[in-house]
């Protein structure tokens, strides 16, 4: 289904596009935008400032020590807050998909071809516009140049000796995540240029997958009646904008590999610092009817007219031998890649570039421990991989686009899915590689399982898993710096258990060993001002980890509350437990995972205060919706404890444990009549059930616990939670007053709804849009054509009206402002996918996973001790 009002949006994103030039091999679906467009809408991000005056008198003491600990962090230490109130990213509606694959950092490209976000130092952005960083065109016919441009749009102050200023209402930009797309019609010369980016980013492969290279395919047209020679220049400044461009001791270097027939050139450019230094790499790939040349070094400021003339001569550059010298303190250095190739009249040619970077050993923000990047495993840990990066990318690119194309075709072929889906589905994927991610080695001496052995109900040292596999970790959001937030992992969790399920199963066994580990260390918790234990035993972390800290040895940087007072957070990993056995049948996981599971249990039972088998609430409900009070037993948290009751039983019957199964079968039936009696208003389930004015709030999550339940191949017949006239109502009830009664139906499902029809603001975050939620509820709903018509509302504001692509905030409310850019929970679209496909029937779900990527254990039921 697709809205007048979405097709309007499309269309408005390529109304200033000129041409009738659409490129060479542009495929129909994705997200498309004209390289003039300007966005009407200029939203702000979410600070101190827009907490209204009732929650500010409310939550005062924790505003006062808020403040002292980031001017503690900021002034004191000089290190970055995990969230910054005072200095949140502003909008830059500019951001195209990154380049790379999983794991070994990100540079993201805008749409209009800037190299504009930076993520080479694990899990820290920032966000430089390198001005030099270009690609720059040469036309030749019969030995004279008659038309070089660089293709960008700016006019900046600097390198006023190059020809700046492309018109971009000859140009567009199409994004399909992991390739993106910009076709450049060159005014006046009849040459059209369609450069193709691609990134390895292949479902199932966890190789290629790691590598930290793109690959830069130019198709040139030539619509004359005569022959041209073209050259395609590509520069890059040996650095990514940091201040640390100029600490000095930098140098660039020409190379030339031969291997296995197949012979690559270009420029390296070392980048020496104290900290985490790498290597660039711009590269091509020799070819019989191409011309590959280079400029070793150059300044990338005063007016640079040098270089233009060495290109504009003869379209190629000088090519000079040796190194360059190291920089001095205070200068910046920069290298070109030129390669050219003849074009016939009324013909065809392509170009082809590849970008690289090598930061093989990391450490994070403490300096403590040097961990070692999981490409590495196949490039060696010494630094000099670029080479061979650059040359493996340039003869395998086709295989990965090949590889790439075969997972998404049947997708973009389903003519009942709507367009705009099929675009958010793939270009939300960029959050894997961009969420800050790091994907290493686990060391040799490494012990993940917390120091309790599988004996003693705990886990291996060392799970093969992560053995084989590695270790994975990706920001909450890149404004929210905590390595997998696990709250929000449950919802983010879809997109990797589909589609790189070893490094879905590789966070759950981090999980699970961090459970069993306490840290006695007593801190301050900022909203209750109380001192408690950074870590109880028996208690889901909320995170692993700060990136400027030491992730994995130290968890919960999250320090706003006691995560030892949470509900949810334990029962999410329940939940995953057996959503991931289900979907990849790996008996061995949770054979390891049950005794894990049954201690996380235990330690909930303390809430259920009445013994009704429900567990209650106290102050802040949970970790999701933080800062929306609740009292009593609720609607989120009972939901999910109620389907971690199912899954209990239906894990206790595969290991073959009745006596359990009969404990939790009682408590389920006990917990579900006390749901019902408490919380069922006859509509939907009221969001809690303390009876103040605000309890029968209409929450749009809901029915969350029954979302995962239907996900995980349940809540049906011996295992249902929810009566099935129940769910469809509350649903209903949140379409026709959290969808249709805001914004005009036009935004997706507001968190809180009042009754009456207007927004719950009793909260910082109850009169807010979370797209990532709004996707899962959707996938609750994907039976009927209201999940689509949620889901797309989501979209449509973030893509096309607010200029938020690849940058998919957590929040945005109806006017105004949004909140926490480029953020993990987006990633739950792919639980809509999982709902289509277990709908059709295409195929078995576990089949869906991918055989090859399925490791049966022995039977359960013979091995359970």
């Amino acid at each position: 289904m697709t809205t007048d009002w979405g097709e309007k949006s499309t269309a408005d994103l390529m109304s200033s596009y000129v041409s009738k030039e659409m490129g060479y091999g542009v495929p129909k679906e994705g997200w498309r935008i004209c390289l003039a467009h300007e966005f009407k809408e200029k939203r702000k991000p979410f600070q101190a400032k827009d907490v209204s005056l009732s929650n500010v008198l409310e939550h005062i003491g924790l505003g006062i020590r808020y403040l002292k600990w980031w001017y503690k962090k900021t002034q004191v230490e000089k290190k970055a807050p995990f969230i910054d109130m005072f200095r949140a990213q502003p909008l830059r509606q500019i951001y195209g998909a990154p380049l790379g694959g999983i794991g070994g950092g990100t540079i993201t490209r805008g749409w209009r071809g800037e190299f504009c976000r930076w993520q080479l130092n694990p899990g820290m952005y920032h966000y430089k516009t390198v001005t030099a960083n270009q690609f720059t065109v040469c036309l030749r016919r019969g030995g004279q140049t008659v038309y070089q441009q660089v293709l960008s749009v700016e006019r900046p102050p600097t390198l006023q000796g190059w020809n700046w200023g492309y018109c971009g209402e000859y140009a567009f930009y199409h994004a399909l995540f992991p390739r993106a797309w910009t076709v450049y019609h060159l005014p006046g010369q009849n040459v059209t240029l369609t450069c193709r980016q691609v990134s390895p980013v292949i479902p199932h492969d966890y190789k290629d997958s790691s590598l930290p290279v793109a690959v830069f395919v130019w198709d040139i047209e030539n619509k004359n009646d005569y022959a041209l020679d073209v050259s395609i220049m590509f520069t890059m400044v040996n650095g990514s904008g940091h201040k640390d461009d100029k600490s000095g001791g930098h140098w660039n270097e020409p190379f030339h590999l031969e291997k296995e027939g197949e012979e690559v050139s270009g420029v390296l450019l070392h980048h020496c610092t104290s900290v985490n230094p790498y290597t660039l790499c711009i590269a091509a790939r020799e070819q019989p009817d191409k011309e590959i040349s280079h400029q070793t070094a150059f300044s990338p400021k005063g007016t640079c007219s040098g270089l233009w003339r060495d290109l504009i001569t003869d379209g190629r550059l000088d090519s000079p031998t040796g190194s360059s010298p190291p920089t001095l303190k205070g200068e910046k250095v920069a290298a070109a890649l030129a390669v050219g190739c003849s074009v016939p009249a009324q013909g065809h040619n392509t170009l082809e570039f590849c970008l690289s970077w090598d930061m093989p050993k990391i450490t994070f923000g403490s300096r403590e421990r040097e961990h070692i990047r999981r490409y590495t495993r196949y490039y060696g840990t010494n630094g000099d991989a670029s080479p061979s990066l650059s040359h493996y990318a340039l003869t395998h690119y086709k295989q990965w686009e090949k590889s790439i194309e075969e997972w998404q075709r049947p997708i973009l072929q389903d003519s009942s899915l709507p367009s705009w889906y099929k675009s958010a589905l793939f270009n939300e994927l960029y959050f894997v590689t961009d969420g800050g991610t790091v994907w290493t080695e686990l060391p040799e001496d490494a012990d993940v399982s917390g120091g309790v052995r599988s004996e003693n109900g705990g886990l291996p040292a060392q799970p093969a898993v992560i053995k084989e596999y590695g270790r994975f970790a990706y920001l909450e959001g890149q404004e929210y710096r905590m390595y997998n937030t696990y709250d929000v992992h449950f919802y983010a969790s879809f997109a990797l258990i589909m589609l790189w399920p070893k490094l879905a199963l590789s966070v759950q066994y981090d999980i699970a060993g961090s459970v069993v580990q306490k840290d006695p260390t007593e801190r301050l918790h900022l909203m209750s001002g109380l001192c408690s234990p950074v870590k109880a035993k028996n208690v889901v972390p909320h995170d692993i980890g700060d990136p400027d800290d030491e992730p994995w040895k130290r968890v919960n940087a999250y320090l706003i509350h006691d995560t030892a007072d949470w509900k949810d957070l334990n029962l999410k990993f329940v939940l995953q437990v057996y959503r991931d056995f289900h979907l990849t049948q790996d008996n061995q996981y949770l054979r390891d995972m049950w005794p894990i599971c049954q201690a996380v249990m235990e330690s909930e039972m303390k809430f259920d205060l009445d013994g009704d088998g429900l567990i209650e609430n106290s102050g802040y409900a949970d970790q999701t919706y933080d800062g929306w009070t609740v009292t009593g037993p609720s609607a989120y948290c009972g939901g999910l404890w109620l389907a971690s009751l199912c899954v209990m039983c239906k894990m206790a019957k595969l290991v073959d444990n009745e006596e359990t199964y009969r404990r939790y079968r009682d408590i389920l039936d006990r917990g579900s009549a006390a749901f019902d009696k408490l919380l069922w208003n006859g509509k939907y389930y009221n969001y809690d059930s303390s009876g103040r004015d605000l309890s029968n709030s209409v929450m749009s999550d809901q029915c969350a616990g029954h979302w995962f339940l239907r996900a995980s191949g349940l809540g049906e017949e011996d295992y249902q939670a929810f009566p099935n006239e129940k769910i469809k109502s509350a649903l209903k009830s949140v379409f026709d007053l959290n969808v249709m009664s805001f914004a005009g139906g036009q935004m997706g499902a507001v968190n809180g709804m009042r009754p009456e029809g207007v927004p719950d603001r009793s909260s910082v975050q109850s009169d807010e849009v979370w797209i990532g939620v709004v996707y899962g509820l959707a996938a609750t709903m994907i039976h009927e054509e209201e999940g689509m018509r949620t889901a797309e509302g989501c979209y449509r504001t973030v893509w096309e009206r607010l200029g938020m692509a690849f940058q998919t905030p957590e929040a945005y409310c109806e006017k105004g402002i949004y909140r926490s850019l480029a953020y993990m929970r987006p990633l739950s679209i792919w639980s809509m996918q999982l709902a289509l496909n277990s709908s059709q029937k295409d195929q078995t779900t576990s089949s869906q996973i991918g055989a090859t990527d399925r490791e049966q254990g022995q039977d359960l039921r013979g091995n359970q001790s």
